[in-house]
């Protein structure tokens, strides 16, 4: 099993600190900036950064579904890390300034691969799949926070 990796970027007009609290909210801004690919959305602990535990189903592909249990840290400032129970992902959601009044927000979600055919399939498709669904994801961040 190799890892696979995912990385989706966007610079956000918008200060670095007000992106980060909109991306901490998860029991009022994320969930209306999620896309179709996520159903089931539900804050179980928490809500509001650290200490937050969320649900939801995440439908990479019409065949590829992953019911995903999040346990959110905040290891440093502009970080949020979400750990999912159910499976190897780990999502982290890096907040820094990018010049004044805007702030790059870099996705990186990884996790462990199958092995075999499917694994080289899957190194080769997941990423690209996360980067269009999290992409949409900050272009409706970014809408929210810019007009």
């Amino acid at each position: 099993m190799a890892q696979v990796e995912a990385v989706t970027e966007r610079i956000i007009a918008a200060q670095p600190d007000d992106v980060f609290d909109a991306l901490a909210d998860y029991s009022g801004t994320r969930g209306p900036v999620l896309t179709e690919h996520f159903s089931e959305y539900e804050v179980r602990e928490g809500g509001d950064g650290e200490g937050t535990l969320v649900h939801w189903r995440l439908q990479a592909t019409s065949k590829r579904v992953r019911d995903c249990l999040m346990e959110v840290t905040e290891p440093t400032d502009g970080e949020l890390v979400e750990k999912d129970r159910n499976s190897s992902m780990v999502t982290t959601w890096r907040v820094t300034p990018a010049g004044e009044g805007r702030a790059r927000v870099v996705v990186t979600t990884v996790w462990n691969g199958a092995g075999g055919i499917g694994g080289f399939f899957e190194r080769t498709f997941a990423p690209k799949g996360l980067n269009r669904i999290y992409g949409a994801v900050l272009e409706k961040l970014a809408q929210r926070l810019e007009g």
